[in-house]
């Protein structure tokens, strides 16, 4: 199996990775007074290593390397070489030097690698052929004026003369300084009277046919390599050309003494060769994550209108408000600690001895030897989020509190107030309650962060951040373990009247705490996940928003609460829908997702200051799929019908008339060709599973007529029967022995599998057989089952899909392999983290998590599997599993 890692992107990373950054890391820690990196050289560096397309430029004698020369002695720094090179290995970033030198001079005395581009005598010589393009006269001139200058300051101690392409250069470095003056104003006679440029580039005087066109080579660089931002370092006046260029967050560095329009100046070469490494590590960091944690390690805390992300060292990572799509207030899963965090951390460095869910609830605990962390999100009125951490324990902590509005596009400024921090300057008012807790303020140029340290021997500390809530109420630490034990007695009261399976059951309790997280209750909308852009494959570009509500995720939620015993889920998310429907053209008009408000989306637009998970790029926000067709999504909300009014005996009114509405969407567009489950990024086919859930629409609302006593429309049974016929015959591939993606097409994909599974196809018919078999065959790796092969148009690759495992398990029972299904479902067991919670995929090649998290998907597909092999075993007997150590 290959890895899903963007090619491109793995070997620059491991070509980085490869070199010698101790070295580098070694320059960046080191402390050189006056050397010129002051803590604003810093921050800009940040800005600057975070540009989509970088390019650094720089020239060469006296930026990097001490002297001029045409001598071994004038290499480059060792480790400015290194950080040079290593920046050019990186994606998206580039990295050149222009020097006043012959090209064929500073390829041979430069010796870097093919990946930095050398651009020769002041920003003119680009290849080898400029030098043989030079016409006659010019070289003529040149001779004319070479020898004027052998005549006049040849035989002065010290000096020596050189050819270039377009000019002859004479090296005053050895010489006394009453020479060097004497030859500067005979060499500018000389210039003046041949009409020549007459350049002072360090120790050597080019006499030159071309005026210095350092300026011309960056931009030139800069629109030929796509870069949205340059550096331009140098130290000589031909480099000040170049940098008078610079525009935007465009950074000009001058080297050494002298006039600059740089905004900022180094000593030398070494503290030069100090910030490319600095720049490395910063553009490294922001490429590739910062230590990226795996995915099924982060736990989930929600409250029905809020969730957040909490890595296991108590890092909240990932928050928005108000609302799940909007701005994030803390994004650090997808940018490190520039795109915002909620530090806590024992003082006394130490191992985190466990996370764990408090027993049957959305609380976690984040537990060190002297520090304990709990956090939840407490129930607040609508447009509030109210996030509680309580520190206790017997040691000290220090507490970060980073917020970065909006992705970390948005201004804003911090100030302490007594026990307060008040965030100003966002839409809406953000305060953190923080009795007994004195907070310092600084910031970095850009954005404020408060930090302070609290000695928990003095008793818990709480922290209660409020967003929205414009007269929070004074925090009272003392009423918080009364509210606490509150928001627990809710979950628990929830869960006790679930009917759970004897299969894991602890891990079904947390899978459905899991899915009640993900129902926003104001609305009764679903969310297929509460992140955006959590990759398919680390480094590539299969990042989607997941913050939505998929009428077909929706409707698969809410059912397996149903098949638990909680159905109030299901009928706020119907009623939802019911009012999507009031104010839509027509059933079959539906859109596949909406927001949770019941909006169409906005555009899909991509924030590039946001590196990625694991330098996983573009992040994206909205979902283009939006536009798309996707005709399967009314069977999901029939069989959510059909289970809801089974599992209460009674079938309201408004149910009914949605199983209407989505059997009367189906006869209008069965028929019609659409984009299918996996939303695939072209023309639209006559998917085989949105064939299978267009019968089922039918199917169910039949069923359910029949059992509550309601009658169906006359067209519902014939147009049933003549969908199930088309599929069984246009669906099949004999060439691939098994119903495949779509009609005509010979390609496999693992929804096919519901063909048996929606009872349109008895399980024991051997087209069913042989289908599993495929399945299993061309797309089962190890514990995960992929979607499909196939191309579909886009780049890059994805990990197997844990609703798919969970298709192929349920089959495995279908047709009688019992211990296969049992085999494959321990399987995915073993894949949970150790909070209990999935994400969407699995990589078995890298063994690696993938994709947004938790996934409703994959837990309501364990769920399932969970029950049909409860109730398997309690039919047949066959071997009793028992639960695992319980995960909250």
């Amino acid at each position: 199996m290959a890895t899903p890692l963007n090619q491109s992107v793995a070997d620059s990373a491991l070509l980085t990775r490869s070199l010698p950054l101790g070295l580098l890391r070694a320059f960046v820690q080191t402390d050189a007074a006056d050397d010129g990196l002051t803590p604003a050289l810093l921050a800009e560096l940040k800005v600057l290593a975070r540009v989509p397309g970088l390019l650094v430029a720089c020239n060469y004698g006296g930026t990097l390397c001490d002297a001029e020369g045409i001598s071994t002695e004038t290499l480059p720094l060792g480790s400015a070489a290194i950080a040079l090179r290593a920046l050019a290995a990186l994606p998206n970033t580039h990295a050149a030097v222009i020097s006043g030198r012959s090209l064929r001079d500073l390829a041979a005395v430069s010796r870097l690698p093919a990946e930095v581009h050398l651009v020769g005598s002041h920003g003119a010589e680009f290849d080898m052929g400029f030098a043989h393009a030079q016409t006659l006269a010019t070289e003529a001139l040149l001779q004319k004026v070479g020898a004027e200058l052998n005549e006049a300051v040849g035989f002065m101690k010290g000096i020596w003369m050189e050819r270039k392409p377009v000019a002859v250069s004479v090296h005053t470095r050895p010489a006394a300084p009453d020479v060097v003056s004497a030859v500067t104003k005979a060499a500018r006679e000389i210039a003046a009277r041949h009409g020549l440029a007459f350049i002072v580039d360090g120790s050597v005087l080019d006499l030159s046919i071309l005026e210095p066109a350092k300026a011309d080579a960056l931009e030139n660089l800069r629109s030929r390599l796509g870069a949205s931002a340059a550096m331009f370092a140098g130290d000589a006046a031909s480099d000040e050309l170049a940098m008078a260029t610079l525009r935007g967050p465009d950074m000009g560095l001058r080297v050494g003494a002298g006039k600059s329009v740089a905004a900022h100046r180094l000593r030398d070469p070494e503290s030069f060769a100090r910030v490319l490494a600095i720049l490395f590590e910063l553009r490294r960091a922001w490429l590739f994550g910062e230590d990226a944690v795996g995915l099924e390690r982060h736990s989930m805390i929600g409250n029905g209108s809020v969730t957040a992300l909490v890595t296991p060292d108590a890092k909240i990572c990932w928050m928005s408000h108000p609302l799940p799509d909007s701005g994030s207030l803390f994004a650090h899963i997808l940018g490190g600690d520039a795109a915002g965090h909620f530090t806590v951390a024992p003082v006394k460095a130490s191992q985190v001895l466990g996370q764990r869910y408090v027993d049957s609830t959305m609380i976690v605990e984040t537990r060190w030897a002297d520090v304990t962390v709990t956090d939840y999100l407490e129930p607040a009125p609508d447009g509030i989020t109210s996030l509680v951490r309580v520190l206790s324990g017997h040691g000290a902590a220090t507490i970060t509190f980073a917020p970065r509005p909006d992705y970390a596009t948005a201004p804003f400024s911090m100030e302490a107030r007594s026990d307060e921090v008040h965030v100003m300057g966002t839409s809406e008012p953000i305060i953190l309650l923080a009795p007994g807790v004195t907070f310092n303020i600084t910031s970095d140029g850009r954005h404020a962060t408060a930090t302070a340290a609290v000695n928990l021997a003095n008793g818990p500390v709480v922290l209660n951040l409020r967003c929205g809530d414009t007269e929070p109420q004074p925090a009272d630490p003392a009423g918080e373990t009364g509210r606490r034990a509150g928001v627990a007695l809710h979950a628990r009261q929830w869960v006790q009247n679930l009917a759970l399976p004897a299969v894991k059951p602890s891990l079904v309790r947390r899978s459905a705490l899991v899915l009640r997280a993900l129902v926003h209750q104001p609305t009764g909308a679903v969310l297929a996940a509460p992140t955006t852009s959590l990759p398919e494959g680390i480094g590539g570009t299969r990042n989607w928003d997941y913050r939505y509500c998929w009428l077909r995720d929706g409707s698969m939620t809410v059912n397996a609460l149903v098949d638990l015993g909680s159905t109030s889920e299901a009928a706020g998310f119907l009623a939802w829908l019911g009012r999507i429907l009031a104010n839509a053209p027509g059933p079959e008009w539906l859109h596949p997702l909406y927001s949770v408000t019941g909006a169409p989306l906005s555009t899909e637009a991509v924030i590039d200051s946001l590196p990625g998970y694991a330098g996983s790029r573009p992040v994206r926000i909205g979902n283009a799929a939006d536009h798309q067709v996707q005709l399967d999504v009314f069977g999901p909300i029939a069989e959510l019908v059909n289970s809801l009014s089974e599992r209460e005996d009674a079938l309201a009114d408004p149910h009914w008339e949605l199983l209407v509405q989505m059997a009367a969407a189906v006869l209008a567009r069965w028929h019609e060709p659409d984009h299918g489950i996996w939303e695939a990024r072209r023309a639209p086919r006559h998917h085989v599973y949105t064939k299978v859930m267009c019968w089922v629409t039918l199917d169910r609302a039949l069923r359910t007529a029949e059992r509550h006593g309601r009658a169906p429309k006359p067209e519902w049974a014939p147009a049933a029967a003549a969908i199930k016929a088309e599929v069984l015959q246009e669906g099949w591939d004999a060439a691939a022995q098994s119903y495949t993606v779509a009609y005509d097409s010979p390609d496999l994909d693992a929804a096919v599998l519901h063909i048996g599974l929606s009872g349109l196809l008895d399980v024991t018919d051997q087209r069913f057989l042989d289908t599993v078999t495929a399945v299993e065959r061309e797309l089962r790796v190890g514990p995960t089952v992929f979607r499909y092969r196939y191309d579909d148009g886009l780049p890059g690759l994805e990990g197997g899909f844990h609703i798919c495992t969970t298709w192929l398990i349920e089959a495995y029972v279908a047709v009688g392999r019992i211990e296969e299904a049992w085999d494959l479902f321990d399987q995915l067991v073993n894949l949970f983290g150790p909070t209990g919670l999935l994400p969407e995929e699995y990589d078995p090649g890298t063994e690696t998590h993938l994709g947004n998290h938790p996934q409703a998907y994959s837990h309501l597909g364990f769920i399932r599997c969970a029950r049909i092999l409860d109730a398997h075993q309690d039919q047949h007997g066959t071997r009793k599993r028992h639960d695992e150590p319980s995960r909250g």
